[in-house]
């Protein structure tokens, strides 16, 4: 069938996308730290700074790029992003300073939003009773993508250098950009809404805006400690192949990830969506405390695998909701939106941390990390506007 093999076109391009953009996350501040900044406090600022950029306008144009894609095609925005972004990160490896690297970042923002891109139009070309499915299995390739991503973005920092990983970066995102324009197929019906678009109006997306106030607040709670956990490890880790155990902290978290989706996607159907964000939430808030506690890098890493193991019943549920709750004819503006407040969670999580880590120390930030998915996982379990209903009855 043709959505079984527009699938998986997208699901190898999810994975390279993904293992691409997670290629650098590992040294990202150890490379801040090659262009002169050397103070721990200054070093955890710019780490947060420079990670959270590209978010700013991430933020205002997914919805912008969402709406466009619904009325024009969601293909021509897969190669929007995929091509930009490839630029932009194969950039990243020719700063000469901070400031640099933070203006490539912010620019950048203009070209993401891939992955959502790639799930609007996976949705769009599904039929409806094997949409779930079809939506797991994508989710699947972006989390693979960022499990290896870690693992050989540190190996290829000790290899080959900081700066060449980024030209492998974006030379990665080139290559998924090639594939989608050769291999993908767009269905023209995703063009020929605009009538019932009138008809709907944007209005019908107002039940969506408890799932955009979650997605938002979840990423801002799992962002928060994301980009400086590796100097976090550095303070616990003095061996050698530092860049390659940085690697492997952040990339416990995808390995347990890998496990937790599936599974916690499976309970999801059968008992709600909304119970396993409540507990999701909950027990990743719980596994913060070994990480806050630990005097090695193996109660860390225990600590980031236990975690990565309740991530996997946030963002995918997140993204179930929105499948189900939008009107087909903004199908794509809806994930844009909520795109959008990920991305915000993306820009505000990491300044939190940093700012957190910065005045109180470090290991202060999972605390406060802790009491956010606390405070939302209780939001959510009475909010009932988040029961999942039939898709056309939103509309």
């Amino acid at each position: 069938m043709a959505w079984k093999r527009t699938l998986w076109i997208l699901w190898a391009c999810n994975f390279i996308v993904m293992a691409g953009m997670n290629l650098v996350i590992p040294f990202l501040p150890l490379y801040i730290g090659t262009l002169g900044v050397h103070n721990i406090a200054s070093l955890e600022r710019w780490s947060s700074w420079v990670f959270s950029a590209q978010f700013i306008l991430s933020f205002v144009f997914q919805p912008i790029w969402g709406a466009w894609a619904d009325k024009h095609g969601r293909k021509m925005m897969l190669l929007r992003a995929g091509f930009g972004m490839g630029v932009m990160t194969g950039l990243m490896g020719l700063v000469g300073a901070p400031w640099e690297l933070l203006v490539l970042r912010f620019i950048n923002g203009l070209f993401s939003g891939f992955i959502s891109m790639a799930v609007s139009l996976q949705a769009s070309v599904t039929p409806e009773k094997e949409s779930g499915t079809a939506l797991g299995v994508l989710q699947t390739g972006a989390v693979a993508g960022s499990l290896i991503g870690p693992l050989i973005g540190g190996w290829l920092a000790e290899q080959i250098g900081y700066r060449a990983v980024f030209f492998c970066t974006g030379g990665l995102l080139v290559v998924a950009s090639v594939i989608v324009m050769l291999f993908v197929h767009e269905s023209t019906a995703a063009k020929d809404t605009k009538r019932e678009r009138k008809r709907v109006g944007l209005g019908t997306l107002r039940p969506l805006i408890p799932v955009f106030v979650a997605s938002l607040v979840t990423q801002v709670g799992m962002m928060s400690i994301e980009p400086i956990v590796t100097v976090y490890a550095k303070t616990l880790y003095h061996g050698a192949h530092l860049a390659l155990v940085a690697g492997l902290v952040v990339a416990a978290t995808g390995i347990a990830n890998l496990v937790g989706s599936p599974t916690l996607g499976r309970f999801g159907d059968r008992i709600g969506q909304r119970r396993i964000l409540v507990l999701a939430m909950f027990m990743a808030a719980v596994t913060y405390v070994p990480q806050a506690l630990a005097q090695g890098i193996t109660t860390l890493l225990i600590g980031r695998f236990c975690l990565g193991l309740f991530i996997g019943g946030m963002i995918p549920s997140l993204n179930v909701l929105v499948k189900k709750l939008a009107p087909p004819e903004y199908l794509a503006t809806a994930y844009g939106f909520n795109s959008s407040s990920l991305f915000l969670g993306n820009l505000l999580g990491p300044l939190l941390g940093g700012a957190v880590a910065a005045s109180f120390g470090i290991r202060n930030v999972f605390y406060v990390t802790m009491g956010i998915l606390v405070i939302n996982a209780c939001t959510i379990a009475f909010n009932r506007q988040l029961e999942m209903r039939p898709r056309h009855e939103a509309a």
